[in-house]
């Protein structure tokens, strides 16, 4: 697509990227231990105080803790003079899931949450949001040290539970927004990154829904409970909720085949034991959409699948929608605009546009809200084929997708996404990336 307006080179980028390889070593550091010592949504409270006390050590104007949970915001308010009042929102998510840790590594977690609703979890980063908060307590020293040459404000934004919190908790980025976390001073513009199966060094950006829109899904199927010698007393949930989990894999055909959906269940529960027909089974999943608009009707189609198909035997069936998510969304303007600061940083020849997917991730309820964009960044050994997709490099780790035990991450691209925040921020502050009316 094409570029945003050309700029004279700033003297102040070389700088920036001088003091990123100096805190290179320190990111590795924060990086391996955030790994080493995860923590699941709403239970950061150690990665926040690991946060809040680089923050203030930085002597940064303010350093907000306790938000929506364990939320951390730092505020860093340049000296420079102008820039309108523009205000860039940087965000990292802190959570980790409840995923055993394969990825090899010798900081590899071994962490057991016993006391999480539904555990004991085995706890691991399989996502990369150690990267995410290693790379902006980075940037963060970066930008406190030009200070001088900031002509706006920069707010750090550590945010929890974006992978969900429990379903009886609050949490996440609308939380930190409802707790007023960004009322004061308003963002200009957020901006975030996530660590992906893509070549190291490369910078995957799209125009449109970069992920999709989610919800979170809990079907619960009440049957009548009886002995397992004697079913025909009671009525069995388990049939129907096999006949829920087949139907599914129908729904697809019911919205348009050029936009694409998914349901998934990923947990199924039940109450009994192997001679018990029990009461209930409860299937917990996620509905992703790539157009926003076909939420409602999937939401739909599958209450009344579940609906029906309890009915015809003899269950009921109770469908609750939890945790909407909106996409992620870049405008074209802004894609535009940033994309000379992320060529500067990636160099031109790592700056790709990519495919939509289905993943998710709260931060679009701060680049709705405020503007700016949302970037992908890729940590793995990997090559790009003729068709712009990853394969595995010959010779390397493969390609291993988040969410996966054997997650991993390369440590040398960690400056990469601390030069990211740190131009982008700067760039903005400065005028140099504004969409165009």
């Amino acid at each position: 697509m094409t570029d945003g307006p050309a700029h004279a080179p700033d003297p102040a980028h070389a700088v920036l990227d001088r003091l990123a390889e100096e805190t290179a070593d320190r990111v590795i550091g924060w990086r391996r231990h955030l790994h080493r010592h995860p923590e699941l949504s709403n239970r950061e409270e150690q990665t926040a105080r690991l946060v809040a006390g680089h923050l203030r050590d930085l002597g940064l104007d303010e350093v907000r803790t306790n938000i929506a949970g364990h939320g951390v915001v730092g505020v860093l308010r340049g000296t420079a003079g102008g820039g309108g009042g523009r205000v860039a929102a940087l965000r990292a998510d802190t959570d980790a899931l409840p995923v055993k840790d394969l990825c090899g590594a010798d900081f590899a977690s071994e962490v057991v949450d016993a006391a999480y609703p539904g555990g004991p979890f085995p706890v691991s980063h399989a996502c990369g949001h150690d990267c995410h908060t290693a790379m902006l307590m980075g940037a963060a020293t970066v930008l406190a040290g030009v200070r001088d040459r900031l002509p706006g404000t920069v707010l750090f934004v550590f945010q929890p539970a974006e992978e969900g919190p429990p379903v009886t908790e609050t949490g996440g980025a609308l939380a930190m927004v409802e707790a007023g976390a960004f009322a004061d001073p308003v963002p200009t513009m957020a901006f975030g990154m996530h660590v992906t199966p893509y070549p190291k060094g490369y910078v995957g950006y799209r125009v449109g829904n970069q992920y999709g829109a989610s919800v979170l899904v809990r079907i619960t199927i009440t049957g009548h409970q009886v002995h397992g010698s004697t079913p025909w007393q009671g009525v069995d949930p388990m049939p129907a909720a096999g006949a829920v989990l087949t139907g599914i894999g129908q729904l697809y055909r019911q919205v348009s085949a050029f936009d694409p959906v998914t349901v998934t269940i990923g947990h199924v529960e039940d109450v009994g034991r192997f001679n018990v027909i029990g009461q209930t089974v409860t299937l917990w999943g996620t509905v992703r959409c790539a157009v926003e608009s076909d939420m409602a009707q999937v939401r739909e189609r599958l209450r009344r699948l579940a609906e029906h198909s309890a009915a015809a035997y003899g269950a009921t069936a109770e469908v609750e929608y939890l945790q909407p998510v909106p996409p992620v969304r870049n405008t074209g303007p802004w894609v535009a605009a940033a994309l000379p600061t992320l060529r500067r940083v990636a160099g031109e020849e790592r700056v790709a546009e990519t495919g939509a997917t289905l993943g998710y991730d709260d931060v679009s309820e701060l680049v709705s809200r405020f503007g700016g964009l949302y970037v992908m960044l890729g940590v793995q050994d990997a090559t790009l084929d003729a068709d712009g997709r990853p394969v595995p490099e010959e010779g390397g780790r493969g390609l291993v997708t988040n969410h996966n035990p054997g997650f991993y991450a390369d440590d040398d691209t960690l400056v990469t996404g601390v030069r990211l925040h740190a131009h982008v921020a700067y760039d903005h502050l400065t005028g140099a990336l504004l969409p165009e009316p």
